[in-house]
């Protein structure tokens, strides 16, 4: 692992590789309030040692990357997007496959949008487009749980710690037992390396734009895969079946049981399907050339 701190247009991200850098590249987006630690270690290795040269980082107000005024972001999701294409930058990468989780779906699909040229295949975990208002909104307990955020002491450990907890276990699919002690130590790494807590989780709910890019979401011609559990509170599985019928080609992988997380004891089928579809692009690739 090679932890390292861009700094890009003025823009400051938290990165961390793991592999060889000779090997295809896939960038890691994390989801909303989250940093890339939870894509956890062993996950990430597993990926590096079946060939890919795996990069994580910080969204902007999470972990140690750049942080805004609580309450007062100054940048959208479109901008988000950007700072993908800037990590691959500062790696010297002309293009790479994206795997996002949640909202980091979302910005991988605004950036092959935008950046079709840099985009090698994309991996759409627990995502959506949202571009069908017919699909149902996440659960109202979900919804409720998020609304009492504004109720937490952010300024006590044990408060913020039993608050991730709290939701980690609201989040997870009946399929998964839970694993407080494991959420807890993740929780904890989290808020020790945060620059600022309260921006950490609240300037994400506040953003907005990329509405011209998510429209072009049909036009997308990268081989895709989404991934999506059937008990996903947050974003229904609804959405993961409608975004494999929008994106020409997309390939459905359902977990049955899962809701919003990355479970341990869904990695063996998450990473079996990332690297067949990373591999069968590049093959395809190989053979362009040729």
């Amino acid at each position: 692992m090679t932890e390292q701190l861009i700094k890009v247009d003025g823009i400051e991200l938290c990165t961390e590789s793991f592999g060889r850098k000779e090997d295809p590249a896939i960038l890691l987006i994390m989801g909303a309030t989250a940093s890339m630690i939870w894509w956890e270690d062993e996950f990430c290795q597993r990926l590096a040692d079946a060939g890919r040269f795996v990069i994580r980082y910080d969204n902007r107000d999470v972990g140690q990357s750049m942080n805004d005024e609580p309450g007062n972001p100054q940048y959208g999701l479109e901008d988000m997007a950007d700072d993908a294409i800037r990590v691959l930058d500062a790696y010297g990468i002309s293009r790479a496959h994206v795997a996002g989780m949640s909202l980091g779906g979302l910005l991988t699909l605004m950036a092959t949008v935008k950046y079709p040229e840099r985009v090698l295949s994309d991996t759409l975990i627990m995502t959506s487009s949202f571009r069908d208002p017919s699909l149902p909104e996440m659960e109202e307990k979900v919804a409720a749980f998020f609304a009492s955020a504004d109720q937490v002491n952010w300024e006590n450990e044990q408060a913020i710690l039993d608050f991730s907890v709290q939701k980690w276990n609201l989040l997870r699919g009946s399929k998964h037992a839970p694993d407080e002690d494991k959420v807890r130590r993740l929780a904890a790494r989290e808020l020790h390396r945060t620059r600022n807590w309260a921006a950490s989780m609240f300037n994400h709910g506040l953003l907005a734009g990329g509405e011209d890019l998510i429209a072009g979401v049909p036009d997308i011609r990268v081989p895709a895969l989404v991934i999506h559990g059937t008990e996903d509170p947050i974003i229904p599985y609804a959405h993961g079946e409608s975004l494999a019928r929008e994106i020409p080609g997309a390939r459905l992988l359902t977990l049955e049981g899962t809701g919003h997380e990355l479970h341990e004891n869904d990695w063996d089928a998450i990473l079996d399907a990332i690297i067949r579809h990373t591999d069968g692009v590049q093959k395809s690739e190989s053979r362009s050339v040729k």
